[in-house]
């Protein structure tokens, strides 16, 4: 009996390490082979394929007038499937926000190439950490946690460059997906200390514009 005991107690030992273990690695899904053709393809890719040609209207373009994410994702970048990358690029005119959100499968690494930024993420015990980033500075929000970006400067625009540990990190809005799904408007009111009235209008202002 003691000798089953052990050998059950390091059986478990070993489940729970290769757990952990799991967990530590966790992104995409391995792939066998070196990369994802897309059934369309009929099984033939050049170097067309592994080229992304989006970001060029951030050279070729005007500036835009309100906060701005371009994306090189899997939906994008289809040769990302599999690789366990893809990038965002963050533009920022003076005064703009990108508001509080997640990505529930990545961490994102945020680059600031121009401006400044205020930045900051929530964690899970409702701890918030902040930072002014300067031009040439790195931040790392983590995988899962809320967190927003914001340029206060007055005058000047700024722009970031993101890097995430999957092809489809996922973005969930925060503001979005409380005031512009259907989610109940006495809901809403009791769970933010308010009355329903106040929760149509903040409703009313993040509706889609006509």
């Amino acid at each position: 009996m003691a000798s089953r005991t052990s050998s059950l107690k390091f059986f478990s030992l070993i489940i729970f390490s290769f757990a952990i273990v799991q967990i530590a690695i966790a992104g995409d899904p391995d792939i066998l082979t070196d990369f994802i053709v897309p059934p369309n393809a009929n099984g033939t890719v050049d170097g067309n394929f592994f080229t992304y040609t989006g970001f060029r209207a951030l050279v070729e373009g005007d500036p835009p007038t309100a906060f701005t994410a371009m994306k090189a994702s899997l939906a994008e970048f289809p040769a990302l499937n599999g690789q366990s990358v893809s990038y965002a690029v963050l533009q920022f005119p003076n005064g703009t926000t990108n508001p509080p959100h997640t990505h529930p499968r990545s961490a994102e690494l945020l680059f600031l190439v121009g401006g400044t930024l205020e930045v900051g993420f929530v964690d899970t015990k409702n701890n918030l950490f902040t930072q002014t980033l300067q031009t040439g500075d790195l931040f790392v929000f983590p995988k899962g946690l809320a967190h927003f970006q914001y340029n206060a400067d007055a005058e000047s625009p700024a722009i970031a460059i993101s890097a995430f540990g999957s092809a489809n990190a996922g973005t969930v809005s925060i503001p979005s997906t409380l005031f512009t799904t259907g989610i109940d408007d006495n809901v809403l009111a009791i769970s933010f200390k308010t009355d329903v009235g106040t929760i149509q209008k903040l409703k009313a202002g993040l509706a889609p514009k006509p």
